[in-house]
């Protein structure tokens, strides 16, 4: 049976303390300190909540989990980075860069999802941290899930030595690596904020990729695959336009979610391009972005568990 690509089941944790975090910032270019007078815990929690309404009113099962005020997890919006859910019921627990975020990964909320879907294995790489070795779950990886690609951004949060470790659990994905920098020069911290693969389409930003044989070799995939490329600029990269994550909802439609801000960034040729091929939701996501340096894909933990009946 070939794997989908996309879900109709989310996971999202429900912020109790969302904040700047120092730790996160030193490799994460993307976030900012803004005005600590701002209330961006409740900024975050109108935002979230107003974000799993529109997933939810789309007719898409979103699983929503409260962080606890202990241990301090400013960053627990973000759970795609410390778990993925696959088809053949496997769970995979990933080796995490900040040592903070590393409690971010809680039994608790893998037991509330088994309430719901059959896991028939939970493997824990997350030992790896010991050795200083990272690799940040679908953060890390984009998957193109039905033809078995893998795409992975190396950084200080994705490494070639973890991501073996990966490959030796799943030897059917091809495994395509490259370097991303953005504007400034900086290294881009993860995969999945330079781009997305949909189901018959990447939006990415091939200009972060300054190795012409790199981004040859990642045309050459999207041919194969046979996926349409929409290409995003530096600014609109910088606008969270490659934040994004197609899901499917309980018709049978594809939805390609994103925030307002990286949907404020397109222009009228690529939202058309887009939505030849799915429909758009975007939701505001206000301070997430700003302070979190991360957007909609970053919030959404895909379920491709099979369901209990």
């Amino acid at each position: 049976m070939k794997e989908l690509q996309c879900t109709s089941s989310l996971l999202m944790v429900r912020p109790a303390d969302f904040h700047y975090n120092k730790e996160a910032a030193e490799s994460n270019a993307f976030m900012e300190e803004v005005d600590p007078s701002k209330d961006t815990q409740a900024n975050a929690l109108q935002n979230f909540d107003a974000f799993v309404n529109k997933l939810r009113a789309n007719g898409i099962s979103v699983f929503v989990v409260n962080d606890t005020l202990e241990p301090e997890t400013p960053d627990s919006i973000f759970p795609n980075n410390w778990v993925s859910f696959h088809a053949d019921g496997r769970v995979i627990l990933y080796p995490m860069e900040v040592e903070n975020r590393r409690l971010e990964r809680r039994m608790d909320i893998l037991d509330e999802v088994r309430k719901n879907f059959v896991m028939n294995e939970i493997i824990d790489i997350s030992h790896l941290e010991e050795q200083g070795i990272f690799l940040e779950g679908t953060g890390s990886i984009v998957l193109d899930r039905p033809n078995k690609k893998a795409y992975v951004c190396l950084s200080t949060r994705s490494h070639m030595s973890a991501l073996n470790h990966w490959q030796n659990l799943f030897p059917e994905y091809d495994i395509i690596t490259f370097e991303a920098f953005g504007n400034s020069g900086i290294p881009v911290y993860h995969t999945n904020v330079l781009m997305c693969v949909a189901s018959d389409f990447v939006v990415i930003c091939l200009e972060s990729i300054p190795n012409k044989n790199q981004r040859q070799e990642l045309q050459k995939a999207f041919q194969q695959t046979g996926k349409e490329v929409i290409e995003i600029s530096f600014e609109q990269m910088g606008a969270f336009a490659g934040n994004m994550l197609q899901v499917e909802n309980e018709a049978g439609e594809k939805i390609l979610v994103m925030s307002s801000q990286a949907f404020n960034s397109l222009k009228k040729v690529q939202i058309e391009a887009i939505e030849r091929r799915t429909q758009i939701l975007h939701s505001e996501l206000g301070l997430i972005e700003t302070i979190g340096g991360g957007s909609a894909r970053c919030m959404l933990a895909e379920i491709h568990l099979p369901k209990r009946q």
